[in-house]
């Protein structure tokens, strides 16, 4: 079973990479996705900082129920 995955996890990624590479639109598609990620993340480590060094803005009631979902 553990094979099996393993193979149809190679395959999967192999047939991602030759349409990615064959396809302008899912090239320039990855490349967003992947800017999008990056800001995110800098945007989630730049508030853990701010926390560390006491600056941590307390969150609304709203904001908290949305992270929630």
């Amino acid at each position: 079973m553990e094979k099996m995955f393993c193979l149809g996890l190679m395959l999967g990624a192999v047939g991602g990479a030759l349409l990615v590479a064959n396809s302008y639109k899912m090239r320039s598609f990855v490349k967003k996705s992947q800017a999008e990620f990056v800001d995110k993340v800098n945007e989630m480590m730049d508030e853990k900082l701010a926390c560390k060094e006491g600056n941590c803005p307390e969150k609304s009631d709203s904001e908290k129920k949305e992270k929630k979902k």
